[in-house]
């Protein structure tokens, strides 16, 4: 048998070991290895920024501190600033836009490590933070006109009476559906990534085993393939450290973007 033979099975155990497993079930629910994935980004992300609140200098020096606080800087100038407007909405809308964008960031470094998982790896984890992104913008567009003036310019103001019902229920269905796109787009990207990761770890390893097992010639040859593998393993990795950037900055952007529109004047 060939190592292609047994890629399928290794893939098969591949989707399944993504799909998690429960851990201690109590009947009306349970906690998965996602869950404890969570726990672990959230305390990890906490650890870090006290350290880094404990270290921060007016002249900030090189190294993590440095790349942080550049990186806060950079968040709140261009979806702060760039999006949200104002000084007032940013200083209040920025805490929660920079703790989203750095937990799913933490989230999605964590789940590059060899073993770990991604809380953003499964549906139900970004379906939580959409959630928490759209009540978050409702609450503060709610806030902001009042409940009947909000749920009233749903739709833009100024369309032909009966029309305007038509409009109004497709710009609802549009606002409900923020939950889909926010959730779906961070889901998908991190699934698929650590698919195709988790695919060519395995084509590398199938390759490189039967020299390992038996150093022959024919072995040697087959086994140079997965020199190949390795390469496109590494080049996908380092996809996935800007994806995971490019994922948690997209999901802070919309969510800004969701909050300027929800509290903007119709």
């Amino acid at each position: 048998m060939g190592p292609l033979d047994e890629l399928g099975h290794h893939i098969e155990e591949l989707l399944k070991d993504l799909g998690g497993m429960d851990m201690f079930n109590f009947g009306w629910g349970s906690i998965t290895t996602y869950s404890v994935w969570i726990i672990i980004a959230l305390v990890v992300c906490l650890v870090v920024f006290l350290v880094v609140k404990s270290r921060m200098r007016l002249v900030p020096k090189m190294g993590p501190v440095a790349a942080i606080e550049a990186t806060v800087d950079y968040i709140r100038k261009d979806i702060g600033h760039g999006v949200l407007g104002s000084k007032e909405a940013v200083d209040r809308h920025m805490p929660f836009i920079f703790t989203v964008f750095f937990f799913i960031l933490g989230a999605n470094l964590i789940g590059l490590i060899p073993g770990a998982k991604a809380a953003s790896g499964t549906f139900s984890a970004t379906l939580v933070l959409a959630l928490i992104s759209f009540i978050y913008f409702n609450y503060y567009g709610i806030k902001h006109s009042g409940v009947l003036h909000y749920v009233k310019n749903i739709a833009p103001a100024g369309i032909m009476p009966g029309l305007n019902i038509a409009v109004w229920l497709i710009e609802l269905m549009s606002l409900c559906l923020r939950l889909v796109t926010l959730s779906v787009r961070l889901f998908a990207n991190m699934y698929a990534g650590h698919i195709v990761l988790g695919a060519f770890s395995i084509l590398t390893t199938l390759f490189v085993f039967p020299v390992i097992n038996e150093f022959t010639l024919a072995n040697l040859a087959q086994g140079s393939v997965s020199i190949a593998w390795m390469v496109l393993l590494i080049a996908m990795y380092a996809m996935e450290l800007l994806v995971a950037f490019i994922q948690a900055y997209v999901f802070s952007l919309l969510s800004a973007v969701y909050v300027m529109l929800a509290t903007s004047e119709h």
